[in-house]
């Protein structure tokens, strides 16, 4: 019996410690999703998690919601779909 799973599972996780206002953590979810709707077709079937490893810097991104924050993240997002497609 194979229980891999066809097709893409995706999942993302933001921690609170990385990004304190719930705000913040929103729009970091959304650009995930984003971007999985956007370069998804080109991963690979699996299961796919993307993480938060390290806060964006506050200094660099005073406001909790700017449009200087989801660009950043979208780019990277981005790279990291990139590299994952190959």
């Amino acid at each position: 019996m194979d229980d891999r799973p066809e097709g893409i599972w995706f999942g993302c996780v933001v921690p609170k410690r990385h990004a304190r206002r719930a705000v913040t953590r929103n729009l970091l979810k959304r650009q995930v999703r984003g971007a999985f709707q956007r370069l998804g077709e080109s991963l690979p079937a699996g299961l796919w998690l993307v993480r938060l490893r390290a806060p964006f810097a506050p200094g660099e991104f005073v406001s909790a919601r700017s449009d200087r924050l989801a660009a950043a993240a979208r780019a990277e997002l981005e790279s990291l779909f990139d590299r994952g497609a190959r």
